[in-house]
């Protein structure tokens, strides 16, 4: 189980140039995913959980007006990858 109770202060991660999305905070811990032309495709949030902190890829979903959570990984890029990837 992961919370995100009491994190630490967690610098913004580190992505790759060739990643086509750049991160902009939102609050502690939570970035909002923007793709090369500003528009949001999601948010990456840091948690913490057993073993180090993990990223949680978020969507908004408009028909239920939530956010969904699409997974949890340990590596920054592979939660960018599962935003890009899951349109």
């Amino acid at each position: 189980m992961t919370t995100t109770a009491a994190l630490p202060a967690i610098d913004t991660p580190d992505i790759s140039p060739s990643a086509g999305v750049r991160l902009a905070p939102a609050a502690p811990a939570l970035w909002r995913v923007l793709d090369m032309h500003g528009r949001i495709v999601g948010h990456l949030q840091a948690v913490f959980a057993p073993g180090g902190i993990r990223y949680r890829a978020r969507r908004f979903h408009a028909a239920s007006r939530v956010f969904r959570d699409l997974g949890e990984f340990w590596r920054a890029q592979d939660a960018l990858d599962c935003l890009r990837f899951t349109r």
